[in-house]
């Protein structure tokens, strides 16, 4: 599968976010990149504000184009609102909750753990990154040397970042559990939702 792989500060600069995790150097220079990022005043119409808050989403969750336009649509098909769904979608795909319960140190990473075959889904091997959790799915990692080892390395690395309340996690059982569907607040969405449907809707 397709990934972004170029470079990442240059990306967050753009969008003035930290898309992929904290950065010293995003902090000392936090305008856009290139030799006119101090000085731009560039002014964007509605398109172009639209077309920032998908790219943040994009980036954020590590999806292509065609990957991210899926998930939206399979949430304009869903009762409620519908940035709130696509947020959820997003949230609730098993590379999101490998890092979330933190298997994994970065979204990439999980991305990999899973294709690689180190992950479970109630009791079943599972290499499909964008597998869609539900509630009571149970996430472990396969009980072998290789896949604890790493899932214990970046537990230990992780250590920092708190395990979001919709999620369980028995770290000596290598397990977490899906409780609920989180809510927007849960989310925390770096980008504005509502911004992106109507990007989507014109």
């Amino acid at each position: 599968m397709a990934r972004y792989s170029g470079p990442r500060v240059r990306i967050s600069r753009r969008f003035g976010v930290p898309i992929f995790g904290p950065s010293k150097y995003l902090e000392r220079r936090n305008y856009g990149p290139g030799v006119h990022g101090p000085k731009s005043r560039r002014k964007h119409t509605d398109y172009g504000l639209g077309l920032i808050e998908k790219q943040k989403l994009r980036y954020y969750y590590g999806l292509m184009e065609k990957q991210f336009r899926g998930v939206y649509e399979r949430a304009l098909k869903r009762r409620g609102v519908t940035g709130e769904q696509m947020l959820q979608i997003l949230e609730t795909r098993l590379d999101n909750v490998v890092f979330h319960l933190g298997f994994a140190s970065t979204r990439a990473a999980a991305r990999q753990l899973t294709a690689h075959g180190h992950v479970k889904v109630n009791g079943r091997k599972v290499n499909i990154p964008s597998f869609a959790l539900k509630v009571n799915d149970v996430i472990e990692i396969k009980e072998n040397s290789v896949s604890r080892q790493l899932a214990t390395k970046n537990m230990e690395g992780s250590t920092s970042r708190a395990i979001p309340d919709w999620l369980s996690l028995n770290k000596e059982a290598f397990k977490g559990v899906v409780m609920r569907v989180p809510s927007r607040d849960e989310i925390r969405p770096i980008a504005n939702e509502q911004a992106v449907v109507e990007f989507y809707s014109r």
